[in-house]
């Protein structure tokens, strides 16, 4: 659509507020306004609503497949979620088990929502996991809000502080200190390959404490139809509460949106230099134009003939599999992407909906998910480089094979801009922009033009499907 096009289609509105992108944040952030009554105009650029959040038929007919997200724990976790009436829409299944971890002898260790099962599982390690858990899942209630929020006094400093001293551990320090077991130490480090970030780090430990946790507390759901689900269900809300989304609308200036007393951003600081331009005083401009982005993925789907063939087989109870081997296999690959490197075995990230979804495939045949991180921008097809992986721990798998579908850092930009360089998570998450995202600022939802609120994953509390930082910086706009 060109830009004259789309004045001309929103000619005649004026809404309060014009949220543009609906990914779970825009929509999020979209929802927080409307519920305080203003009148919201949502824009997206797509066909359909769900940024992150779309399930397609990719491979074959009948085969449905996550595009982006597609294990959702913060789906339950999530503050502003819990708020809605999303469990009334959208029906999440829990697999046995939320993750399982195989290593080469034929073992798996495994992360159950019960803490008890997990501990009885690691073995000589149970009593360490459990000492390390088992307070922070006292807590839980009282964390969850203070994590998923931008940096401020703790409300319960004493929950934040047993939670600190291990989370500003690096993942690989902290392992070796609590572990023994190639499995406990495995099951640390597959939950912390999530960070994108070298397990070597400060900090690392929050992203496999975080993980370990919703695991407990909430488990590790999937949305049954796909991810699309939950994009549905909060575009419902949002138009319950008298909130208009159009689609097919790209915006590319804030000088093709109606008039409004505020606009939010759902985009990362790259988008916004492209569409505030000129507008924005030179010095945040260099501050945006300084934002680091992070690896990128490489992500296949795959149809199969049957289920994959796993060699351990707490595996197919699991509905996330972790794929690296050991701690020590793991920390090399994401340090490899680090510096710029493939890794000839990557750490993979795989989902096997199909398993306990019959929506996502024909009877007798299923779905895969799997991604690995590469060097932002990167070119080189991890295909093979995968699927080793996943053949290493299931023999046989390449022969259940019907069709594939491969989506590199280009191919998910394309689809998604916010995926810059492939980066699905808004942005590196590392010390320098964790709490500091995008630029520091005690407010980093606002920009210094006034009305103007950036809501994405580049803000805080970062990158996953939780939407808190859509209603951080809705409630942050209302405040002013």
């Amino acid at each position: 659509m060109t830009s004259g096009a789309l004045r001309e289609r929103l000619a005649g509105r004026a809404p309060d507020a014009v949220v543009v992108g609906s990914g779970p944040n825009g929509l999020a952030a979209a929802i927080t306004l409307a519920r305080a009554g203003r009148s919201v105009l949502l824009l997206e650029g797509a066909a359909t609503v769900g940024g992150g959040m779309r399930t397609a038929e990719l491979t074959l007919p009948g085969f449905r497949h996550d595009v982006c997200s597609a294990i959702h724990p913060l789906g339950l976790g999530s503050p502003f979620f819990r708020t809605l009436p999303l469990a009334e829409r959208v029906e999440f299944l829990q697999p046995p088990l939320a993750v399982a971890h195989p290593l080469d002898d034929g073992r798996a260790a495994v992360l159950a929502q019960s803490l008890e099962e997990t501990a009885s599982r690691l073995g000589r390690d149970g009593g360490a996991y459990r000492r390390l858990m088992a307070p922070l899942l006292r807590d839980w209630e009282r964390l969850v809000p203070e994590l998923l929020a931008p940096l401020h006094p703790p409300r319960h400093p004493i929950a934040m502080a047993r939670f600190g001293l291990r989370a500003v551990w690096p993942a690989t320090g902290l392992a070796r200190l609590l572990f023994r077991t190639t499995e406990a130490r495995a099951l640390f480090a597959g939950l912390v390959g999530h960070s994108i970030l070298p397990l070597e780090r400060p900090l690392t430990s929050a992203f496999g404490l975080v993980l370990g946790l919703l695991g407990h507390a909430v488990g590790w759901p999937l949305p049954r139809g796909g991810s699309q689900s939950i994009a549905d269900a909060l575009a419902a809300e949002l138009r319950s509460l008298g909130g208009e989304i159009l689609t097919g609308a790209w915006v590319q200036s804030l000088d093709e949106l109606p008039p409004a007393r505020t606009v939010v951003l759902d985009v990362t600081p790259r988008q916004l230099l492209r569409l505030a331009g000129e507008r924005l005083p030179a010095g945040y401009r260099r501050r945006l134009e300084g934002y680091r982005y992070g690896p990128g993925a490489f992500k296949i789907d795959l149809a199969l003939d049957g289920p994959i063939p796993w060699r351990a087989a707490e595996c197919a109870q699991a509905g996330t599999v972790h794929l690296g081997g050991t701690l020590e296999e793991i920390a090399a690959a994401e340090a490899a992407v680090w510096r710029g490197e493939h890794p000839e075995r990557p750490y993979v990230l795989l989902a096997q909906q199909s398993l306990f979804d019959s929506t996502r495939a024909p009877a007798g045949q299923h779905t895969v998910w799997a991604y690995c991180h590469v060097p932002n921008g990167s070119s080189v097809d991890m295909t093979e480089r995968i699927c080793g992986q996943i053949e290493r721990f299931a023999p046989g798998f390449r022969d259940r094979i019907r069709a594939q579908h491969v989506m590199g850092p280009a191919d998910l930009e394309r689809y998604n801009p916010n995926d810059v360089g492939g980066d699905i998570n808004g942005g590196a998450q590392d010390l320098g922009q964790m709490f500091t995202r995008p630029v520091w600022s005690l407010v980093p939802y606002a920009t210094p033009i006034p009305g103007l609120y950036l809501c994405s994953s580049s803000t805080p509390p970062g990158g996953g499907v939780h939407g808190m930082c859509g209603y951080h910086a809705a409630r942050a706009a209302l405040r002013r």
